[in-house]
């Protein structure tokens, strides 16, 4: 079993999830709604990449690495079994460098940090990790097996509810494997413009191509600030 995957963004009008226009009016005038759509989904965990990460809370730290520590057993490991909320990162190599196995963001509670690591990240990361508390699990070779991961997060920590949080290519690695049950989206009443930004979805380069994704629409909201929230399903 896995989780229910909601993915839950806040875009501009022309689907860009990050850029200048994030520091505009229009986006602070539904940051409060993104918050409290977020919130209608109750959930248990919300999942980023690393380069969301870096650049929101860990501010591109180097990991306190020791090339020397005695190797740690295989496998996953649980740090805290039974945490309010959960933040997960998807940090295949293991680069992040966390200060804190606890992640504090405005708006929702103190989550437990987990890392979902490929079997390419070092020893020594996993040391790190370890020391620092912070629970991690092993999904994939070379790649992030995202179907294997979901299912690790629901069987280890219990998580019912992921909200999938960015960026744009682990969204679409999710999508491209099928995983994604409801895309929410609340838009921004701007345009960003750049053609270097990130949009909504994109792959990786090492992913096959997939055939277009398909959705059906659930709801349509106004909200203040002008903005829009739009709730749709995957067609299978």
């Amino acid at each position: 079993m896995r989780p229910r995957i909601i993915c839950h963004m806040m875009t501009a009008v022309d689907g860009k999830i990050t850029g200048s226009f994030m520091e505009t009016d229009a986006v602070d005038g539904v940051n409060m709604e993104y918050e409290r759509t977020n919130n209608f989904y109750n959930p248990q965990a919300w999942l980023c990449g690393r380069v969301t990460t870096d650049e929101n809370f860990t501010f591109y730290h180097k990991p306190d690495l020791d090339r020397n520590a005695s190797v740690v057993p295989e496998g996953d490991f649980v740090a805290v079994k039974d945490a309010p909320m959960y933040y997960v990162l998807v940090d295949a190599s293991g680069r992040i460098g966390w200060e804190s196995s606890d992640l504090k963001y405005e708006g929702r509670p103190t989550a437990h940090v987990i890392e979902v690591l490929t079997v390419k990240a070092s020893n020594a990361y996993k040391d790190f990790l370890r020391r620092l508390n912070i629970s991690y699990i092993i999904a994939g070779d070379q790649n992030l097996d995202c179907a294997l991961a979901s299912e690790k997060l629901h069987e280890l920590f219990g998580i019912e509810t992921l909200m999938l949080s960015g960026g744009g290519n682990i969204n679409g690695s999710f999508l491209n494997e099928g995983l994604i049950d409801e895309l929410s989206l609340v838009i921004a009443p701007v345009t960003d413009g750049s053609p270097d930004t990130v949009t909504l979805f994109g792959r990786a380069g090492c992913l096959p191509e997939k055939p277009p994704v398909e959705f059906s629409l659930l709801a349509v909201e106004q909200l203040s600030g002008d903005g829009v929230w739009l709730r749709y399903s995957i067609k299978k």
